[in-house]
């Protein structure tokens, strides 16, 4: 972990990272199969922080002693100046997607039709796009689609959301399973801070004087880090963190990504209960294959719109490897590479495969567009799975 956030410092941001674009490619499918249909659940991508919290304490810190004659450090001019400058960027709209988060999409759009632009140019061309209600969903749903179209205009796109959508679409840890998670939170001890005064020596050129202006050390720091995780979706890629003492940087990071294995993924913890949360789901995604497979349906793309915590539960429910590996507390704590798997524009695509002739269709996993596996199924070959295996080993999961 620590190798994984120091290679790319702003990746301590987890669930608020920028998404990375990084080369794809594909193991060669079996003999004469070829891919005809998409199954996508996309996370919105960039949006701002929840709440002015962060930054007004950053801010009111540093004014506050330079307006009483403490001098900040170059560095702490450069927080204040970057605090002041993501704060207007936020403009008091709690969760709204960002320039950069459409700009996610609309590249994911591009790289998703270059990679298999048989599923667009010889299939049906009829495409459906639902959206959680979350007006960063819709935008990055348009976002999407938009540059599909643009790409090729004779696609028929139909776009939809509502509140009977989001049945499936957002369902997230309930009660009992967030209470077992704080109470293992809680052993940690995360808000003791092993050292504090660095900060100050940082920010201020008397760093006893500064300290006189923060009443709670632990919110100061974590108020940095909030600053620092969210600069990137307002295109300010410079390490904000930077402020901050690694082991802080460390310990908010796995505070936060923590939390969300913990209630979302299929942990020792909480898996068994928190994994059927994801059936309905599992069930629309799998429901709306079969009516492409059976030819009901002509579609040649689902793409569905959501959040992070719904992305987190259904890999984890299909048992991808990595981000749906079931692990304890403390393993999770040192080898899930939560930004890796769940960064902005975080995205699950299940490409399905089939023959001209009456062969079993077959189906491959795209977890951030990295073909990935599923240890516990036999594949037919490399990362190609029978339909019908996923569909019976899914079945027998997590049942009552």
């Amino acid at each position: 972990m620590t190798e994984f956030l120091k290679a790319y410092p702003q990746r301590a941001g987890f669930n608020t990272h920028a998404y990375e674009f990084h080369p794809t490619s594909d193991a060669k499918a079996p003999k004469g199969y070829k891919a005809f249909y998409i199954s996508h659940y996309g996370r919105h991508g960039a949006r701002s922080e929840w709440g002015s919290y962060a930054y007004e304490e950053v801010r009111n810190v540093l004014e506050s002693a330079l307006a009483d004659g403490v001098e900040l450090t170059p560095a702490g001019d450069s927080l204040l100046r970057e605090t002041k400058y993501l704060f207007s960027k936020y403009n008091e709209m709690d969760g709204r997607l960002t320039p950069r988060g459409v700009r996610e999409h609309q590249q994911l759009a591009r790289r998703m039709y270059k990679r298999y632009p048989g599923v667009f140019k010889k299939g049906s061309k009829q495409i459906r796009a639902v959206s959680s209600t979350t007006p960063r969903c819709i935008v990055s749903m348009n976002g999407f689609t938009g540059e599909l179209r643009a790409i090729q205009p004779d696609l028929d796109i139909d776009l939809d959301t509502g509140e009977k959508y989001m049945a499936y679409i957002s369902k997230a840890a309930d009660a009992p399973i967030q209470k077992r998670t704080q109470e293992a939170l809680a052993e940690r001890k995360y808000t003791v801070l092993p050292d504090s005064m660095t900060v100050f020596r940082t920010l201020f050129k008397d760093p006893s004087a500064g300290e006189k202006y923060v009443k709670n050390k632990y919110f100061f720091h974590y108020s940095i880090f909030a600053v620092a995780r969210t600069a990137e979706a307002f295109d300010v890629d410079d390490n904000l963190f930077r402020y901050l003492p690694f082991a802080d940087v460390y310990r908010f990071h796995e505070s936060v990504f923590l939390n969300d294995y913990l209630n979302q993924c299929n942990s020792v913890l909480n898996g068994d209960e928190r994994m059927k949360l994801s059936r309905d789901l599992a069930d629309v995604l799998f429901s709306q294959a079969d009516e492409v497979i059976s030819g009901a349906s002509k579609r040649a793309a689902d793409l569905t719109f959501g959040h992070d915590w719904p992305f987190l539960g259904i890999c984890s429910y299909l048992g991808l490897e990595g981000v749906g590996d079931r692990l304890t507390t403390e393993e999770a704590a040192a080898h899930w590479l939560a930004s890796w798997y769940c960064p902005f524009a975080a995205n699950l695509q299940m490409i399905f495969y089939r023959t001209k002739a009456k062969d079993p269709v077959l189906v491959k996993f795209l977890v951030n567009e990295r073909e990935t596996l599923i240890p516990e199924l036999t594949a037919v070959e490399g990362p190609y799975y029978r339909w019908e295996d996923v569909k019976r080993y899914c079945d027998g999961r997590f049942r009552d």
